[in-house]
């Protein structure tokens, strides 16, 4: 039977293990842009980007508060690394109509990069935010690793393979 994937049901955002009670809205996750090169010569006809294996651009990942609270300030201190875990449940429907869930865990890791203090208006949100430079991030599906990115421990994995392991014993 086919499950057909149909949206996220509920998900919560965790600092260090403690629940963030004051996020609005959706959260962004980031893109995964490899570095190239451009490459032409002899034997190619023009030019061709070639991605540079496990190597990525900045990412960033932004996260929107509700109001001014405790809990944006707590993530926020520009010597310490942001250490935070989404978890989320997607829906899905079975093959035979009924419903089923699967598991979404998302772990990132990085610095204070930039934060929104928002706006003041009567009876409104003030829709603060931070953005946080990340330099990790772990993709987990229904309990399987779909993908590690650690930036500084020159560690890139897909889909449970270790992408980067010969580089890293050839260095």
């Amino acid at each position: 039977m086919n499950n057909i994937p149909e949206k996220i049901n509920m998900f919560n955002v965790y600092s260090k293990g403690e629940k963030l009670i004051g996020l609005s809205g959706e959260i962004t996750l980031p893109s995964f842009e490899a570095l190239t090169e451009t490459i032409s010569g002899p034997g190619i006809l023009g030019e061709i980007d070639s991605p540079t294996i496990g190597q990525f651009s900045s990412m960033e990942l932004e996260i929107p508060f509700r109001v001014l609270d405790d809990d944006i300030f707590s993530i926020m201190p520009p010597l310490s690394a942001v250490d935070l875990t989404l978890r989320a449940s997607q829906q899905y429907t079975n093959g035979d109509g009924s419903a089923n869930f699967k598991g979404i865990r998302i772990v990132v890791r990085g610095r204070l990069k930039s934060f929104t203090a928002g706006t003041l208006k009567q009876g409104s949100p003030t829709e603060s935010s931070i953005k946080i430079e990340l330099n990790y991030i772990l993709i987990v599906l229904d309990g399987k690793t779909k993908i590690e990115l650690d930036k500084l421990n020159c560690v890139y994995k897909v889909d449970e393979i270790d992408i980067l392991e010969k580089v890293r014993n050839l260095i």
